[in-house]
């Protein structure tokens, strides 16, 4: 059994990637959170539901340690940082030569049964990936200006993949948005005529 699993950690899982944060410096889950809305957000979603479990099986495996910092009228906060055992399960993690490339996406599954819905219907889901696509291209632009962990040659790399694909995303179906609605509106003639 390799450190890793017995450290408690997957090749690349949300603990993974928050041992990978701290290598930058000390940080909260708070911290943590924004960066991944930030900056994995696209990629690699992860909320306080998954981070702040993380965090925990990370220091009670000795991966990080927290330092408890007083807030007036707020609960404590915790800073955690990596530690040398945290550092080498990290770069037992990061040497996988062959990570897996997921995409799991509802708008593609709505739209493989485009068949089965009115124009209207599939103007409304193109319509509003459209504009959540624009929204994230804004976001990557103003990724430069963010201050959190991670921000060197590769986290430009994959703002820029990102930026790429969700580019081609938006042209792909502006350009094709029209083959959706074909079969509709050949449905509405056959029938007419």
């Amino acid at each position: 059994m390799s450190g890793q699993q017995l450290a408690g950690i997957n090749l690349m899982d949300v603990k993974t990637v928050c041992l990978g944060m701290l290598t930058d410096g000390e940080a909260s889950g708070y911290d943590m959170k924004k960066c991944f809305e930030s900056s994995f957000g696209h990629f690699f979603p992860a909320g306080y539901g998954s981070i702040y479990p993380a965090l925990a099986t990370l220091a009670r495996n000795g991966l990080v340690e927290f330092e408890q910092v007083l807030q007036d009228g707020k609960p404590d906060r915790k800073v955690y940082n990596i530690t040398e055992k945290g550092r080498e399960a990290l770069m037992e993690g990061l040497a996988n030569a062959n990570p897996a490339h997921k995409l799991r996406s509802e708008f593609l599954a709505t739209l493989w049964f485009a068949h089965l819905m009115t124009a209207e219907q599939i103007d409304t889901v193109i319509d509003n990936k459209l504009a959540e696509i624009n929204e994230f291209l804004e976001m990557i632009e103003e990724f430069q200006s963010i201050e959190c962990p991670g921000t060197g040659q590769g986290a430009q790399f994959v703002a820029g993949y990102g930026k790429h694909m969700a580019s081609a995303f938006r042209n792909y179906i502006e350009e094709n948005r029209k083959l959706l609605t074909k079969p509709v509106l050949a449905d509405v003639k056959s029938a007419a005529g």
